[in-house]
């Protein structure tokens, strides 16, 4: 043997034995994801109509998932039954939040006609005696929109494409004595955009409605000609804790190093949930089901979280992130509403972004046709993660426009989600859950509270964050008053 062959040999062997110390005889542990098990996931994720299989069956046989609810419980006990069937680690995770139950409520037309009203209240509106009052115009809701009006003891119309935070448009309207606020849709069609009135859980002082883009312009066109209109108001909703549980299934690792995939569970109880966020729900499933075929002990562990009470103020996630802490936990990946898969989203975080390109590069003729993005924004259950520091990301998917404008509504049901979606997306999802569970050398150290509160404003969400009570990051000081200037002499 030739002396220039001894040195790669030497180190050939001291790696080996590196490796072999570090994972033990029988571990088998890969330095970096297997093309091939990669491959094998994405082809079965494809060709499997599994995800989308269990979604048709929590649909039909559960309607909306609002937490708290008997379907929504339901819905958990069917679900945490099909992981188990399939020989995965998974248990319920319980915690309590403020809860909010849907009665029947009403808004009724007076004058100028007698009309019932489509609506639904906002969560957290509270219970109230029928009352009627005049309905006035308050435009986007600010207080300056609001004090030049005769407001008091009067329902506003609120604009449909207000950013008035939902907390401020309330507070700004019981500020100037008013009895409810009827907020236009942004989709016409008759739609209505179900949502939380609180992300805090606070119960609503006033009642919040959403109405109807064409009922809630006729008011305003009778306003804007000085007719003057009228309603009746009745709620029967009301607030009341809960228990609920998030459902979390894990597949072990050789490292405590962790990776995160979740997506929420519940939805809002117009519709059957199916595109928000069944299709997440679904995915998930779809998820489990291929990597405990394919990869079901990596370098990492990864766990798959299905979050409760995100629709009316990301709950589960703000109680599960927080149980992580001490954990070295590389990645979280958010699904909330991904269709046909276009882009990953590296949420802000520039030293995820190459880790992001080998991951679409190592996807060959499949790779998403808009690549890696790097927007951060705020509202889901990502942003929980992040706030301990946790890097996090999600993917650009396409649910045509024909289908989306439903969500939230009565229409959000199954048959507006595409059979091939869920496997389509799921293919993407799965091969980047194995990657981050086998790369090695991710980072897995916190980013700090500093660098944080600089990407949430980076990407202009201190506002809304603001608004909903969820931006935890202290004021600056503010800066010392300069000395006054001393007094000239003569």
């Amino acid at each position: 043997m030739r002396p220039s062959h001894v040195i790669p040999l030497i180190r050939g062997l001291l790696g080996g034995l590196s490796l072999l110390a570090l994972t033990g005889p029988a571990t088998n542990l890969r330095a970096q994801p297997d093309q091939a098990v990669q491959d094998a996931i994405y082809a079965e994720a494809k060709a499997d109509p599994a995800g989308y299989e269990f979604l048709r069956d929590l649909c039909d046989d559960f309607g909306g998932r609002l937490t708290g609810s008997p379907n929504n419980r339901a819905a958990l006990e069917r679900t945490l039954e099909r992981l188990q069937a399939l020989g995965v680690d998974a248990k319920l995770e319980t915690f309590r939040m403020p809860g909010w139950v849907r009665g029947r409520d009403e808004v009724e037309l007076l004058a100028p006609v007698r009309r019932v009203l489509r609506v639904a209240s906002l969560s957290y509106t509270q219970p109230h005696p029928r009352f009627e009052a005049e309905v006035v115009d308050i435009g986007d809701g600010r207080e300056e929109d609001i004090a030049p009006l005769d407001a008091k003891g009067k329902v506003g119309l609120l604009a449909p494409n207000t950013t008035v935070p939902r907390g401020q448009y309330e507070a700004a309207a019981v500020k100037h004595g008013m009895r409810g606020i009827l907020f236009i849709d942004r989709v016409n069609g008759g739609q209505l955009l179900a949502r939380t009135g609180s992300f805090n859980g606070e119960p609503l002082r006033i009642p919040v409605y959403s109405i109807t883009q064409e009922e809630g312009n006729w008011m305003l066109r009778l306003l804007h000609r000085g007719v003057p209109v009228r309603v009746s108001v009745e709620t029967r909703s009301h607030c009341e804790p809960i228990e609920t549980a998030n459902i979390v299934a894990t597949f072990p690792g050789r490292t405590p190093d962790l990776v995160v995939v979740g997506a929420h569970f519940d939805s809002w109880d117009l519709g059957q949930g199916a595109m928000d966020n069944g299709t997440g729900t679904g995915q998930l499933y779809a998820i489990a089901k291929v990597l405990q075929a394919h990869a079901p002990r990596n370098l990492r562990t990864i766990q798959l979280v299905w979050f409760n009470g995100e629709e009316q103020g990301l709950w589960g996630s703000r109680f599960h992130a927080p149980t992580l802490r001490g954990r070295p936990v590389a990645a979280m990946i958010n699904l909330d509403m991904v269709g046909f898969p276009l882009s990953v989203n590296s949420l802000g975080y520039d030293d995820l972004v190459p880790l992001l390109q080998r991951y679409n590069a190592s996807l060959g003729a499949n790779q998403l046709k808009q690549g890696v993005g790097n927007i951060n924004w705020f509202g889901s259950d990502h942003t929980p993660f992040q706030l301990e520091g946790i890097r996090s990301i999600t993917f650009g998917g396409l649910i045509p426009p024909e289908s989306v404008r439903f969500y939230h509504d009565f229409g959000d049901t199954l048959d507006k989600v595409d059979p091939k979606l869920i496997p389509e997306a799921t293919a993407a999802i799965a091969t980047l859950a194995y990657r981050l569970a086998n790369e090695p050398g991710l980072a897995t150290t916190r980013v700090s509270a500093a660098d944080t509160e600089a990407l949430f404003r980076k990407f202009a969400l201190e506002t809304r964050m603001k608004g909903v009570g969820l931006w935890p990051f202290a004021e600056p000081p503010a800066e010392p008053a300069a000395p006054p200037a001393p007094a000239r002499t003569p």
